[in-house]
């Protein structure tokens, strides 16, 4: 090259971008990174102490969702039970346990009950009742049934509306050991005689829960 510019020399000069702009470059893109990952990482811990697991409808509490109160029974109307020796019944046995009967039966006579019969129950209860006893009665004798239902603990009293006399059977079943103590015996009485409403639950299985009221305007 001629002229005023002349490259004089074996070697030609090398183009290079500035340093110091190349670590500005460098700088802003670490800055930029480490921002974004600052930000993910607080997002989750926000969605971790919120408790949002991206599916919040379907794991919502059933305690919290709105549902029709049902009852699993139908309310006991309070009611005054005889004495025990105003109570007949009739002790089946629906177990495969031999002498079941017997022993119970005389059990129950001990305590002033009278005593129709005993003996194996028939094929609609035998070998069917889980409970420890199933206490059978028409509605003339449902007084009667309950008196009776207080002797042996976790037993269940069943109105049949087809009957018309006013003895109770006592269906011996698989849970049965022996009557209650006289002590349980007299707490279950006064149950009995004054039974608590049905608890209320939802279609889901969940306890039904009174809405809050709202606050009173001033």
């Amino acid at each position: 090259m001629g002229g005023k510019y002349r490259v004089t020399g074996d070697q030609y000069p090398r183009m290079r971008r500035p340093k110091k702009r190349g670590r500005i470059v460098a700088a802003v893109i670490a800055s930029v990174v480490v921002l974004g990952l600052f930000g993910y990482g607080a997002l989750q811990l926000f969605d971790v102490f919120k408790g949002d697991d991206g599916d919040t409808k379907a794991n919502a509490a059933p305690q919290n969702r709105p549902c029709t109160p049902t009852t699993t029974a139908p309310a006991l109307k309070p009611m005054a039970l005889p004495q025990p020796a105003g109570v007949t019944v009739n002790v089946y046995n629906a177990t495969t346990r031999g002498g079941l009967a017997k022993t119970t039966a005389d059990a129950f006579a001990s305590r002033g009950f009278k005593v129709k019969a005993f003996g194996n129950a028939s094929p609609p209860y035998d070998k069917k009742v889980t409970q420890s006893a199933l206490i059978v009665a028409g509605p003339a004798a449902e007084a009667a049934a309950r008196e009776a239902g207080t002797q042996v603990a976790g037993s269940m009293v069943k109105i049949d509306p087809t009957r018309k006399d006013k003895n109770v059977d006592v269906m011996i079943g698989n849970a049965f050991t022996a009557l209650a103590s006289p002590a349980d015996a007299a707490k279950a009485r006064v149950v009995a005689a004054n039974p608590p409403p049905p608890k209320a639950v939802c279609a889901t299985g969940a306890p039904a829960t009174t809405p809050a009221k709202a606050p009173a305007k001033p």
